[in-house]
């Protein structure tokens, strides 16, 4: 059992189990054997164990409650956090959108600039073979001045 020098001294809350220090410390005074007289009889402990019966039963409960409170507020923050993401998702599938709409028109006005550019390079190579045709009939022309 415990004895009074053995008692656990915490200075701060213990946080993995939710309890403070004083909580735990009468959690821990419920298993400490009570101190009998030899003269106190079944009746002493009876009433004893009864009482602390009560306070391990109120500290389950309240043990309980606090939990499902501290389930429920979990339970709201995540669902808010959940909503936030959500948010934050249809704010990025909009700016993509945008984004998506605005390369597209910008893809539109370079393939159009593009077909003019294809136009423009065809009707100059069609010149080019056109002038080198009439380059090729001069120099037949000079060179048959030259060979008379």
């Amino acid at each position: 059992m415990f004895f009074p020098q053995d008692a656990v001294q915490l200075h701060y809350p213990v946080l993995e189990t939710g309890f403070t220090a004083s909580e735990i410390q009468e959690l821990l005074s419920l298993f400490e054997s009570p101190t009998r007289s030899p003269d106190s009889g079944l009746e002493g402990s009876n009433s004893n164990s009864n009482s602390n019966s009560n306070r391990v039963v109120y500290s389950v409960d309240e043990r309980k409650r606090r939990r499902m409170i501290s389930n429920r507020e979990s339970a709201r923050r995540s669902r808010w956090r959940k909503k936030q993401h959500l948010e934050n998702l249809e704010v990025e599938v909009n700016r993509l959108k945008i984004q998506n709409q605005e390369l597209k028109k910008l893809l539109g006005s370079v393939l159009g600039q593009c077909h003019v550019l294809w136009r423009e390079n065809d009707q100059l190579t069609t010149e080019y073979l056109g002038l080198q045709a009439r380059l090729s009939d001069l120099r037949h022309a000079l060179v048959a001045m030259h060979s008379k």
